[in-house]
């Protein structure tokens, strides 16, 4: 048998340096997911990065680092992923 992924609606915010210190531009799901514990659903500084500069997500699979210019998904359900752009660019396009 064969299957096609449905068609998944998300939200993404592309963190870049700029958006990393001046989060006025952040979405309301992504600065509750700020607010959080370290867990899943939650994005926090990279204790493992001196410089505090770098972000962390906590997803269902484990936790990940968001690289500059990487995409944070919202999911349908409200989990967050971060996403390559080259993946994001080949897996997404914009319906506003």
């Amino acid at each position: 048998m064969k299957f096609r992924k449905k068609p998944e609606i998300i939200e993404a915010f592309q963190m870049t340096k700029d958006r990393r210190w001046d989060n006025t531009e952040w979405p309301n799901w992504l600065n509750r997911a700020w607010q959080k514990e370290p867990s899943e659903g939650a994005i926090w500084i990279d204790p493992d990065d001196t410089n505090r500069e770098m972000l962390v997500c906590g997803t269902l699979e484990g936790v990940y680092r968001v690289m500059w210019d990487d995409w944070i998904i919202q999911g349908a359900n409200g989990e967050i992923r971060p996403c390559k752009p080259d993946m994001f660019k080949e897996t997404y396009e914009s319906i506003d």
